[in-house]
């Protein structure tokens, strides 16, 4: 563990940790990046005067101290130690990944299983980068977690925790992707 510790600190390419196994994480497409960038900077401007920090992909989440380690999209934290953290923070409010197709399947099943285990988060957002499409997870008071597909510019996540509402028309701007469209088959009279 130390050892990985240390290499991190040093190291130009970021590396997920999980059980003792270290794995190189892929750059990103500029599409990717935007989107990141997009929700970062309307979840800055939504959290300003608050005792809350936004960090993205070069800050690194102890999902399961000295099991598991790697770096979201984008989090949100308002742990005190986080935001006195240098390099690694615990407790983050919200996540958020941006899909693509080599992560899509892993975001939405093996590495949401193991961000349920972090008692301080309340939501989880998986931006599709390839329609306007963001699946909204939240912990309900009971615990349960519920599922919410957005697909409209003009739809917003409402997040009462941190006293913000974020709007896919924010997290899309400039991102050169359009809203799914519903074209229902014609109907064909019947003879």
């Amino acid at each position: 563990m130390a050892e990985y510790m240390a290499m991190e600190a040093a190291a130009d390419v970021r590396h997920e940790f999980f059980e003792g196994e270290v794995f190189a994480m892929s750059g990103a497409s500029t599409t990717h990046n935007i989107l990141v960038l997009n929700c970062a900077f309307a979840l800055r401007t939504g959290l300003r005067g608050q005792p809350c920090r936004v960090f993205t992909e070069s800050v690194q989440l102890a999902v399961e101290s000295g099991r598991y380690y790697n770096y979201p999209d984008v989090l949100v934290t308002c742990a005190p130690a986080d935001l006195a953290a240098q390099r690694t923070v615990t407790e983050p409010v919200l996540i958020i990944e941006v899909l693509s197709k080599s992560t899509a399947n892993r975001d939405r099943s093996w590495k949401f299983n193991q961000y349920k285990n972090i008692a301080s988060l309340r939501h989880y957002l998986l931006v599709s980068q390839t329609t306007c499409l963001v699946e909204w997870y939240r912990r309900e008071a009971s615990g349960v977690w519920s599922f919410t597909p957005l697909a409209a510019f003009s739809d917003e996540i409402v997040i009462s925790e941190l006293a913000l509402t974020l709007r896919l028309q924010a997290i899309y701007e400039d991102a050169g992707i359009t809203q799914m469209s519903i074209h229902p088959e014609p109907e064909v009279p019947e003879e």
